[in-house]
């Protein structure tokens, strides 16, 4: 006999990604599910005792920190140890985003396990996503925040235990120009750049002078000055709120870094756009705009 509280929800809310169940059991000797599939994802944590896992022809023997992933429409079963008998939770998801968001963690069919030193967290989570058990609006939200939140603990287990393989390195730097893109308006570092990418600065800045032949620093400078460039062109704005808009919070610092990279400072520069006597900045603004999008691009 299994002793177990479930929650079950409607499907049918739709979306990219939400909760479509969740669980705790704590099983008896030899109980088992299965063979059969289910019509969502469905990730199983193990928290004590032990137990098999079977999908397509392989056959898994799990205890406590690992889990595994049953896809849908997959045939799978799982059965509980006869002397250690496992205690487990559970939670199924579906969504438009759900098969991208799995892949991303490492977890499919050919590869189902995973191992996670987070057990507590991980039951909390889970059992605090019960609490929300009605279908209104608001449970459902909290519901699917506990559900990102339990992923993201299997995640970071991912994460850490993905090789570093060649074409990681290329993500390392498209991640890191995506981030400078999204927020260069803000007052961000290099090391939040590198944190952000999951990779200490100085492997940041080895990546970068290989792929692009700059540092992180001087690349986060280029498109700041672009940026502000392009305000300098199409707005009246004070300099000092171009300053800002383009992640200088200090307006003598964003003009010593422009008149740096410029040759003037922006108020000259500004002055010589508009009497017609700037066209080789006006070169400049391109050329960094095309070193920018080439470096945009998948590397």
């Amino acid at each position: 006999m299994e002793k177990a509280y479930k929650l079950e929800f409607a499907a049918s809310q739709g979306g990219s990604l939400y909760n479509t169940s969740c669980g705790c059991s704590k099983t008896e000797p030899l109980h088992y599910f299965g063979p059969a599939v289910k019509p969502f994802y469905l990730i199983h944590y193990v928290i004590s005792g032990k137990g098999v896992f079977s999908c397509g022809e392989k056959e898994y023997h799990l205890e406590a920190g690992y889990g595994f992933l049953i896809t849908p429409e997959e045939l799978a079963f799982y059965q509980s140890d006869k002397d250690d008998p496992w205690t487990y939770v559970w939670v199924g998801f579906t969504g438009t985003q759900a098969e991208s968001v799995v892949e991303q963690m490492g977890l499919s069919v050919s590869h189902p396990i995973f191992f996670c030193d987070k057990s507590k967290e991980i039951y909390e989570t889970v059992t605090n996503m019960m609490e929300y058990n009605t279908y209104s609006f608001s449970d459902n939200l909290r519901r699917n925040g506990y559900l990102s939140l339990f992923l993201s603990l299997i995640a970071k287990r991912s994460d850490a235990q993905i090789e570093e393989k060649d074409d990681k390195a290329n993500t390392h730097v498209e991640k890191a120009i995506e981030y400078v893109r999204l927020n260069y308006c803000n007052p961000i570092k290099v090391t939040d750049i590198a944190d952000y990418v999951c990779i200490n600065r100085s492997y940041l800045y080895s990546l970068f002078q290989e792929y692009l032949h700059i540092s992180p620093q001087q690349f986060l400078t280029m498109y700041r000055i672009t940026k502000s460039l392009e305000l300098l062109h199409s707005t009246d704005y004070p300099i000092e709120s171009i300053a800002i808009s383009s992640g200088y919070l200090d307006s003598i610092v964003f003009t010593k870094a422009f008149k740096k990279k410029m040759g003037m400072s922006p108020s000259t520069y500004r002055n010589e756009m508009r009497s017609g006597g700037a066209q080789s900045s006006k070169e400049q603004l391109r050329q960094l705009e095309e070193f920018i999008a080439k470096g945009m691009k998948k590397i």
